[in-house]
């Protein structure tokens, strides 16, 4: 009797060491019986029946999923290569397992295709505008299937936009002849006000013969700076008197 009584208390200490789930803090267990789901145990030390019962433990930490590079025909018919991350969180633990095969391969298939979809829609110009508003977009696109799989998108994020070479050097083109033309307009702009300021030191120069004869001087003074120049001085009254027998002839 003693025999069985310690047989007895042996297998059950061994049925409870083989049933005996320790869930760590990140994860949540989803525990089926004969092939049934059953219920979900929370992180630390958990007891299942053994041998009737298994436990399928599920990350509920964020993730990140690389997209897989894309080649998209734009709206405007440019091809080009969309490199993209996605962010994502199980919420549901039993829904990820059992509504769908492979929630990670699923959710990476799902993110090419929308991604596609999406971006396509749109033509260049915007595309290299707008990456944060097309993301959110593409995050939209991606959440209403994710929700059934137990799954929400946190976010995505367009990380690099490919163009062919052909497509950078025009694009190259495009911004010197923008440049060349903002600096012609400049330049014309600064013409015209000088210009104005001419006409206007003209003007003072007409109502004041002092004036004329100071930016006289100051322009032999920098002429002479140079001192690669011959200066020849004639004396305003000479000017006059040869001014006034033109006149008389």
């Amino acid at each position: 009797m003693f025999g069985l009584i310690v047989t007895l208390v042996i297998l059950a200490v061994v049925i409870c060491a083989f049933g005996i789930r320790i869930v760590s803090q990140w994860q949540s267990g989803v525990v089926f019986r004969l092939g049934k789901y059953v219920r979900q145990i929370k992180p630390g030390l958990n007891i299942i029946i053994p041998v009737l019962e298994y436990v399928s433990l599920v990350d509920m930490r964020i993730r990140t999923m690389d997209v897989i590079p894309q080649e998209i025909m734009t709206k405007d018919s440019v091809p080009v290569k969309i490199d993209a991350v996605v962010y994502y969180k199980i919420f549901d633990a039993p829904k990820s397992i059992i509504a769908v095969e492979n929630f990670g391969m699923a959710s990476t298939l799902l993110a090419q295709s929308k991604l596609r979809d999406v971006l396509g829609k749109y033509d260049l110009d915007t595309l290299l505008a707008n990456k944060d508003q097309i993301g959110k977009e593409v995050l939209v696109a991606l959440q209403g299937p994710t929700d059934e799989w137990g799954i929400t998108i946190i976010s995505v994020e367009i990380k690099n936009i490919e163009l062919p070479d052909n497509m950078k050097r025009a694009m190259a083109k495009e911004s010197e002849a923008v440049r060349e033309k903002r600096s012609r307009l400049v330049k014309a702009s600064a013409e015209e006000e000088a210009s104005r300021k001419f006409m206007e030191a003209a003007k003072v120069m007409a109502e004041s013969p002092n004036a004329l004869i100071l930016r006289q001087l100051q322009t032999w003074q920098e002429i002479g700076a140079e001192q690669n120049s011959l200066i020849i001085l004639v004396p305003t009254e000479f000017a006059t008197i040869v001014k006034k027998l033109q006149d008389s002839k």
